[in-house]
């Protein structure tokens, strides 16, 4: 029986506003997230990573981030699962989340913080990896940067070294 290679897309939200003393969790994208946000949805297209189903935290941030960037994508409906532990999650938290995910899925995106997303590729990242890539989500991923891992096999044998970071990708705007 022939393996499926998976796609994982791991995406830090946007450029939100900063903190005005109320809860963290419902900071808005500030303008410059908006059209980073915009601009990941038409790489997303462009490079053929299109999702089926999409993890998201329920951080207004993060969801703005999805929406936008979805706005870019043609002719997808992907299943979208909005995930209040995914705020707070830590790299093994997002891996869980992951692993939970249907064999059946080939792509999947995860909109999360920082440091789980790239804590979560670092982790991943095993040989073959992009080496720059591995040094960014080493240091940490800058607003709106996506990481993207490929293996084989379903997603719950996911573990530390199993996937190859092909790279990472920040939208200039």
């Amino acid at each position: 029986m022939p393996t499926t290679t998976r796609t994982l897309v791991v995406l830090r939200h946007a450029k939100a506003e900063p903190a005005q003393g109320g809860s963290d969790e419902i900071r808005p994208l500030a303008l410059t997230g908006r059209r980073q946000a915009s601009s990941v949805g038409h790489h997303l297209q462009d490079a053929g990573l299109l999702p089926e189903v999409v993890l998201v935290s329920t951080a207004l941030r993060t969801r703005q981030t999805w929406e936008l960037a979805q706005a870019g994508l043609r002719e997808i409906a992907p299943e979208v699962d909005l995930r209040d532990e995914l705020y707070a999650a830590s790299a093994g938290d997002l891996l869980e989340a992951v692993r939970g995910v249907d064999a059946r899925v080939r792509t999947l995106l995860v909109v999360g913080h920082e440091p789980a997303v790239s804590g979560l590729a670092a982790y991943l990242a095993g040989d073959g990896s992009d080496s720059s890539a591995v040094a960014q989500v080493r240091a940490g991923v800058p607003t709106a940067s996506l990481s993207v891992l490929r293996a084989e096999g379903p997603w719950d044998g996911w573990g530390r070294g199993s996937a190859r970071l092909a790279g990472v990708f920040r939208p200039q705007v």
